[in-house]
């Protein structure tokens, strides 16, 4: 299989990793921080702004694919404390409606570029 790959403008990578890839049916992109934009300037951000960030870099990719977030099947949220969940719910709730995605969400010890939160999902054709 050829992977198709896609990039987003206003969005950096922190690694070498590509935003997105294509398997055919489905499109897998990668985790996304309020920290991975590059219009985005405030740098104390609350769980709120960092979850609205995250599905901001998220439409930027899906829309190089040509897909939007009624695409999603499945979404994977990091939070460096399970304290951000209510408030990453909050925001998470306005993005997508019922059936929701499937979703994981845990809390792990630290998140790249020091971001509080980051947001995975895979979107089918």
């Amino acid at each position: 299989m050829k992977r198709q790959a896609y990039t987003a403008k206003e969005v950096m990578s922190s690694g070498p990793y590509s935003h997105a890839i294509d398997s055919g049916e489905y499109i897998y992109l990668s985790g996304q921080t309020a920290k991975n934009s590059l219009t985005l300037e405030k740098q104390n951000l609350t769980i709120q702004e960092q979850t609205e960030a995250c599905f901001m870099n998220i439409n930027r990719i899906l829309n190089e694919t040509g897909l939007t977030e009624a695409n999603v099947v499945k979404a994977n949220v990091f939070l460096t404390s399970m304290k951000h969940f209510e408030a990453m719910n909050e925001v998470y709730k306005t993005k997508f409606t019922a059936p929701y995605p499937a979703r994981t969400c845990v809390a792990v010890v630290e998140l790249p570029l020091g971001a509080d939160i980051e947001i995975e999902v895979v979107a089918k054709r």
